[in-house]
């Protein structure tokens, strides 16, 4: 029987995403079989281990800026004093993600020019909503029976915060970072429309110079 580790399915995808990434270029032979009319059936601007740690860099700048943003507006808007602006706060959080990214890059390019600005743009827009809701969702669901002892034991408003709500709150307020992660996996190959390296070039160049070849083999790393 298989140890534990080697029967995770995230294992296996890694795998396979390594492997692709790494040795893409050795089935030259497979894609030429499958597209006979092309002359170029590899993708070579660039090694795709590039465009995985470009992909994978874009990811991660995106993922904690809206985490900083998300956790603090949803820490905020649970005070007393700002309540209020709770509703507001996840309305305009909600807007962002009805925009598709490539009408956000499309807006942001030209103000701040090709590159992983607009791109970092329009992801953060696009991942802040699941961080804000899980972060309002965690901080209020701490039991009042907590909340009463924590006072009951003479705690400040910080020392609860620091020590009792926040702890609580943190498995929920991870779940949503893992949700926006995943969102930006898959959003950020569109990226490449601004002009950003990342798994999605080779589709986007696939598809303005009619190669299925390069459309094929991104939409494949990207998959995983």
């Amino acid at each position: 029987m298989l140890p534990t580790f080697l029967r995770l399915p995230l294992l296996y995808s890694l795998m396979l995403l390594m492997g692709f990434t790494l040795f893409m270029p050795s089935l030259e032979g497979l894609f030429r079989t499958i597209f006979p009319h092309l002359n170029r059936v590899i993708y070579q601007q660039t090694s795709f281990l590039n465009l995985l740690l470009s992909h994978v860099a874009l990811v991660l700048s995106s993922t904690i800026i809206s985490s900083l943003i998300g956790v603090t507006l949803g820490i905020i808007v649970t005070r007393k004093i700002a309540l209020k602006f709770k509703a507001i706060v996840e309305i305009v959080a909600a807007i962002g993600q009805t925009f598709p990214p490539v009408a956000v890059l499309a807006i942001a390019a030209p103000l701040t020019g090709f590159g992983p600005t607009p791109a970092i743009i329009a992801l953060v827009m696009y991942g802040l909503l699941p961080i804000i809701q899980s972060t309002i969702t965690g901080l209020s669901q701490v039991p009042v029976v907590v909340t009463n002892s924590a006072k009951g034991i003479g705690m400040t408003g910080v020392q609860y915060f620091i020590y009792v709500e926040l702890p609580l709150a943190l498995p929920v307020i991870l779940s949503g970072i893992r949700t926006s992660t995943i969102i930006n996996v898959g959003t950020t190959a569109i990226a490449s429309s601004a002009g950003v390296s990342t798994l999605g070039s080779p589709i986007f160049i696939g598809l303005s110079g009619f190669n299925n070849a390069y459309v094929l083999q991104g939409a494949i790393i990207v998959g995983f």
